[in-house]
């Protein structure tokens, strides 16, 4: 079975959508995307360097209309039929969710537009940040954080943790690791997933209960605890819930691993779970797409499973 992940806020590029826009259809439906959200998607998915596309609130926009853009070129052709299923980490849950068919792309980009507006305002109240944790002992780790000032964030698996809150005590952090782990500063400007975002979650909430969602056509697995959720309206709410709670990607990939996950295709912009599944699902074949180039070895990867089916 392969399954299809789609990452989360830290993965944006400057020029992620160049080498897509290429294709007159895909300028249409950044075009349009555009107009509805308020935020030039093709300027900011082309030109605008790493600090502007850093702002939180074109950073989430940006990072789920690259994936659905590489979601609609893979699964192309009845390719979706080859899917075992889907996940997205953080705000990638949101392309996810599009792809699973439980929100219409449309819905996915207003939403997820709203979350990050939101979570920009919350983030700016205070100055917050977030540090990738590698190494270490995980279990002891969010009662150090809590002497820190601290919070768990993200549980990434393959060695990984992401933690985050003021500025201070994360360079505090930084200058003095936990013992045997490396502590490395993250392309985001907010404490996300953990109590600094409640208002943010109050601000989405009524958004989102107003939004259609359909029950999925795909399994999909949360990153609230790793379990697969079968109704759209939970799997919407949990999205809410999440951006004030910590993410537990650890958790979907050990549920991956449960279900005989044999390959993991990440959206762009890939990088960031390919990697992880190297660490934490070792000997199942990876596949990350950035640009249309990568699609053959993406699509190589479905047909060697349809072909073993």
């Amino acid at each position: 079975m392969i399954v299809v992940v789609a990452p989360g806020q830290g993965s944006q590029k400057p020029g992620v959508l160049a080498p897509w826009l290429a294709d007159a259809r895909v300028r249409s439906h950044v075009a349009s995307w555009s107009e509805l959200i308020g935020i030039d998607l093709a300027e900011h998915g082309t030109n605008s360097d790493a600090e502007t596309i850093r702002d939180t609130a074109l950073a989430q926009p940006l990072i789920v209309a690259a994936g659905l853009i590489t979601a609609e070129a893979l699964l192309a052709d009845g390719r979706r039929s080859r899917v075992g299923g889907v996940a997205g980490h953080s705000v990638g849950e949101f392309t996810a969710a599009a792809i699973a068919g439980i929100l219409e792309p449309t819905d996915a980009l207003r939403l997820v537009t709203e979350r990050g507006r939101a979570m920009a305002d919350a983030a700016a109240t205070e100055s917050t940040g977030m540090s990738a944790v590698l190494g270490g002992d995980v279990a002891t780790l969010p009662a150090i954080l809590a002497e820190r000032g601290l919070a768990p964030a993200n549980f990434n698996g393959g060695g990984q943790t992401v933690v985050a809150g003021p500025t201070d005590a994360l360079a505090a952090f930084a200058a003095e690791p936990p013992e045997k782990t490396r502590v490395l500063p993250l392309s985001v400007a907010g404490a996300f997933h953990t109590s600094y975002m409640a208002s943010a979650v109050d601000r989405v909430r009524p958004v989102a209960a107003a939004v259609t969602a359909n029950d999925p056509t795909l399994p999909i697995w949360t990153n609230a605890d790793g379990t697969r959720i079968d109704s759209g309206r939970r799997f919407v709410d949990l999205m809410v819930g999440q951006i004030a709670n910590p993410v537990h990607w650890d958790a979907v990939m050990t549920s991956f691993l449960e279900s005989d996950v044999t390959g993991v295709i990440e959206l762009a912009p890939a990088g960031a779970l390919v990697g992880l599944a190297k660490r934490a699902m070792r000997g199942v074949p990876t596949v990350g797409i950035t640009t249309p180039d990568d699609l053959p070895a993406a699509v190589a990867l479905l047909d060697q499973a349809e072909a073993s089916a």
